[in-house]
């Protein structure tokens, strides 16, 4: 597969199999995204990957937490600006609105909202989940570097067939994420990602976010 065939057909993978990623496919993509760019070389990534036995405990966990507290724990940084303008706050309007309607949940189906919320807590049934660190001495330039790796994973991902769904909903459960993988104090939790085989029959699958025209976001000069 072609890097921009990967790109392409990358989307956010709401309804996975449950068909087993072998260990070696999973340790082939991360040593594959290992050379993504890195300011200074830096490499600040640290991943935790669950599955099987492991994943199980830890979604039934999950089942129980949010239930008793919907909220969550907090997060420790912001996952969307407090005051977000246009057209940003559109573009986010939109995809809420996009994917309910694929699912066929009204807007006044509060509880089924957020059921669909609540699937971000069991890796949307994928049988792979990553999540992934950063040191917290590490500034703005290292979190870019940390977003580098993780496109470098789902765009490998695609090349092996396999599909992904990064997700910062976990940043309001990191107390209990750094708890359940034994994370150090050091460290603080980015966000995770859903790893597995697409639903190619689940309707969610079919949603396709509308992209930007290249006019709006690209300014070039000299050509």
């Amino acid at each position: 597969m072609k890097v921009s065939e990967a790109l392409a057909t990358r989307i956010s993978c709401r309804a996975f199999l449950d068909t087993p990623v072998p260990e070696e496919k999973v340790r082939g993509l991360l040593d594959a995204a290992k050379q993504s760019a890195s300011g200074g070389n830096l490499q600040p990534w640290h991943v935790y990957v669950l599955t099987g036995e492991p994943l199980r405990e830890f979604v039934a966990l999950m089942e129980k937490r949010w239930q008793s507290n919907p909220a969550g724990e907090g997060s420790e940084y912001d996952i969307y600006p407090k005051n977000l303008g246009e057209p940003y706050r559109t573009r986010r309007f939109e995809c809420g609105e996009d994917l309910y309607a694929t699912l066929g949940i009204p807007r006044e189906d509060k509880r089924a909202r957020v059921m669909q919320v609540m699937r971000n807590f069991r890796f949307f049934d994928a049988p792979v989940g990553l999540f992934f660190a950063i040191d917290r001495q590490m500034g703005i330039d290292q979190w870019m570097d940390i977003g580098m790796f993780q496109q470098s994973i789902m765009l490998a991902a695609r090349e092996q067939g396999l599909h992904t769904c990064p997700q910062e909903a976990w940043a309001i459960w990191h107390k209990t994420v750094a708890e359940f993988v034994g994370m150090p104090p050091e460290l603080m939790l980015c966000c995770g990602m859903a790893l597995g085989y697409m639903d190619e029959s689940a309707p969610v699958n079919g949603l396709r976010t509308r992209r930007a025209s290249l006019d709006e976001f690209a300014t070039l000069r000299g050509f």
